[in-house]
């Protein structure tokens, strides 16, 4: 401690660089908070990024043989399917063809792929009706094929259109699982399965 005369004197103890160093420490622990804050914002749940309008999800079982197809009409008569994978804003990500090439060889081992499943993302919006058919290309059994077909509208956020399970019953077979209406706000109305065929329509397209 420091006299009134300005010296230290004997037996009284001065640490200058532990007060520095303890006043560094807390600058740099008030620096890296606000830091950690600026580049880790709080997460907002329940938001998605808007990529798309319309997810349309066809499944049918694990390992299954079969090939099942799925088809979707735009309201400007549009149609994806395996040939054409991308019509208007509508895009088809893969054409499952039930256990066809799905295990690879890695080395001596093979890995497989279960799923068979084919989605299409309406990526913006088309005021009009959509139609919604899957057909089902090859049979490899005599048995039912349970096809499981969903309807989700991704914005603002996501909720259920439209699920149903169909059941296919032989090679060539083609059913209308839904057809709805959307309009320019991405409003969805009127929902029905009014029969329509899509397949025969695009067959040398």
């Amino acid at each position: 401690m420091k006299s009134s005369d300005g010296f230290f004197y004997e037996g009284e103890v001065f640490y200058p660089f532990q007060d520095m160093l303890f006043n560094a420490l807390l600058s740099f622990t008030f620096m890296f908070l606000i830091a950690f804050m600026l580049i880790n914002p709080t997460a907002q749940s329940g938001k998605i990024d808007p990529k798309a309008e319309v997810l349309i999800t066809m499944k049918w079982p694990d390992n299954h043989a079969d090939d099942v197809d799925l088809y979707v009409e735009d309201p400007n008569g549009g149609v994806v399917w395996y040939h054409v994978k991308e019509a208007g804003l509508m895009h088809l990500d893969r054409d499952d063809r039930g256990n066809y090439r799905d295990t690879i060889a890695l080395g001596n081992n093979k890995i497989q792929n279960p799923l068979n499943q084919e989605t299409v993302t309406i990526r913006g919006i088309v005021p009009g009706e959509y139609v919604i058919n899957v057909h089902h290309f090859l049979a490899n059994g005599t048995e039912d094929v349970p096809v499981e077909l969903k309807v989700e509208k991704l914005n603002p956020e996501v909720s259920l259109v439209f699920y149903t399970t169909l059941h296919l019953d032989h090679k060539g077979q083609e059913l209308t699982a839904v057809r709805f209406t959307m309009d320019e706000k991405g409003a969805i109305s009127d929902v029905n399965r009014r029969p329509k065929t899509l397949v025969r329509s695009r067959k040398g397209a």
